[in-house]
């Protein structure tokens, strides 16, 4: 489970995350994905996350020493922060670009549809 941090739309959600270690863990990152739906540019509707660390090089940014804890931590700030430049869903993100207040709006009718307690 991650909880969603304060003062994000997220606030109060606690989003279920499926994680799955390789035999070849640390030398290639887990599988992580959102069990919970959730309403953010940079994750999909079958909850796969656009995050640069979740990846080996030279695309991605994974090293042996990061680990699941730091992987997490990545994930909520990047709930925290969307990066719309590199979206999964780009619906979403041209809402985020363009129209703050609906994006805003409709991630925290999500939450509380989805990740409520």
């Amino acid at each position: 489970e991650i909880l969603g941090g304060a003062d994000t739309p997220y606030e109060k959600g606690i989003f279920n995350l499926e994680i799955l270690v390789p035999e070849r863990y640390p030398f290639e990152p887990p599988k992580i994905r959102f069990l919970t739906p959730i309403y953010h540019p940079n994750i999909d509707s079958a909850g796969r996350i656009c995050l640069d660390v979740l990846k080996l090089p030279p695309k991605g940014a994974w090293r042996p020493s990061l680990n699941i804890c730091t992987l997490l931590s990545s994930i909520q700030l990047l709930m925290a922060e969307p990066n719309p430049d590199d979206p999964l869903m780009a619906d979403i993100s041209s809402e985020y670009k363009h129209n703050r207040q609906l994006f805003l709006l409709r991630a925290r009718e999500w939450t509380e549809r989805h990740a409520g307690q």
